[in-house]
Order: C-alpha cells, then structure tokens, then sequence
C-alpha cells in the first residue's frame, strides 16, 4: 500500500531535530511520496534541506493568506516565473484565512486573484487554505473558473452544500486529520463526497489525526486519516490508497 501526502510542510523548524526519522517513519507507513506547498518565499530555500531515497517530494509555491499584508507589484511575475518551472507542481498555498486577522481581507483577496491568475497561466492546480471565509472564497474562485482553473480545498472543513459548489467550480477535496475528530461533523460530509475527488494530506506539523489528535503531525500519521476515509466510504484502505494517490497523481500531473 503506498499513499501519497498532498500537503506537508516539513520543511518548518518543528521537524528540524528529527527529520531524519520522520521521513524514515514515512516510509515505513507507506508513505513515498509527498508535495510541499510553501506559506512565504522563505520557504523555497527550507524546502532544499528535504532529501530521501524512497520518498518523492514534490514543491509548490505561493503566499499563504496569513502572509499577505500589503500588494507587491513584482510579486505576480516572480510567481509566474517559480510556477512555470518544471520543478513545481502547484500554486500554493493560497486562500483567504478571516480567523488570525481581517486588517487585509482585501489583499487576501486581491492576492487570491493573483495566484489564479497565476495556475491558469502556467497550467497547474492552485491549492486552496480557507478559515472563515468560505463564501468569499468560492465566489473568487467562481470569478475566475474559465473552465481551466484546477485545484483543491486543502483541509475541507466545509457542509455538503459547500463541498458540492467546491466540485462544480473543479476543486478537489483535501482530506486531512479533522476528518477523524468525533464532534467535528467533517466526516459525515466527507462520505457523501465522491471518492474520485479527493485526495489525502496531512498539514504536517498541523491537525494531527485522532488517536495523535494533540501531537505534532507527520506524514505517517496520515494511515489514521486513509483508516477513517475507509470507514466512511466502507471500501478497504487499499482501496482509498490506490485511488486517492490516484487522484492526487491526475491532479498535479505526475502521472
């Protein structure tokens, strides 16, 4: 069984001390291969440090909404450039996050704007952080769906009605450790959703799933959450493994 992590940044100083045994652990729960979204530039050279023989790891580049403080002029074009590269895989992560701080809902959203612009451009899927903003952001991505915008809705957290506009504007669904909280509803949603749809990641160092629900996370926690997903769609996890990696291959064209 081998499960691919769509969403870790392992790249923070929470896995500075042992990062050598956080890939190898991995491994060891099948997880080979693993995509790194970036929150600021700063994450491109923390990103180099990431090394293993039987791990894939595939970056990403863009600002995370928390970052967003003011518009720069040259930042599109530098975006345009790192994204067109055949080194990156996606435009991420972006998005709208109205829970730390409103002071710059609008250039949240005007950056928002701009990473779309940027993954229609260079023909990669845009990944997607909302907190507290689901509206705004499904109607910016409604904005810019010319029919080839792709993407996902990292760490879904939203109601059926919201997943389902979700998949009608062409967003995959990011499944992730809140999936397993009991009192959280998420899974209730996540098994209504088509399995066709969506992908599974971690958030690392963030969101551990339950029984690790409190702990830093890793990507080998992230059987629980493919252990759940199973449940909840009742097919085997080797089931969820083949067909979530599946999609997530088919997503970033790594197929």
């Amino acid at each position: 069984m081998q499960l691919t992590d769509t969403h870790s940044h392992l790249y923070l100083d929470a896995f500075e001390d042992d990062l050598n045994s956080v890939l190898n652990r991995s491994v060891d729960a099948g997880v080979n291969r693993i995509l790194l979204p970036a929150i600021d530039w700063i994450s491109l050279g923390q990103m180099e440090r990431l090394h293993h023989k039987k791990i894939e790891f595939h970056k990403m580049m863009g600002i995370h909404p928390c970052e967003v403080e003011s518009s720069r002029i040259d930042e599109e074009d530098r975006l345009m450039e790192v994204c067109g590269s055949d080194e990156f895989v996606g435009v991420g992560e972006t998005g709208l996050d109205y829970y730390w701080s409103t002071d710059f809902i609008e250039q949240q959203k005007e950056s928002l704007h701009m990473h779309c612009r940027v993954a229609k451009a260079v023909n990669k899927p845009i990944v997607l952080h909302n907190r507290e903003a689901t509206d705004d952001l499904l109607s910016i991505i409604e904005q810019e769906q010319d029919g080839s915008l792709t993407g996902v809705w990292h760490c879904f957290t939203g109601t059926q009605e919201e997943g389902e506009r979700a998949l009608d504007l062409g967003l995959h669904l990011g499944i992730g450790g809140v999936s397993t909280f009991k009192n959280a509803g998420v899974g209730d949603v996540v098994a209504t959703m088509p399995l066709n749809r969506l992908i599974l990641e971690t958030d690392a160092p963030y969101l551990s799933p339950a029984p690790k629900r409190g702990k830093r996370n890793e990507p080998s926690f992230m059987k629980f959450t493919a252990e759940k997903l199973a449940d909840l769609k009742a097919v085997s996890i080797e089931e969820i493994a083949k067909q979530t990696t599946a999609n997530a291959l088919d997503l970033f064209k790594l197929a």
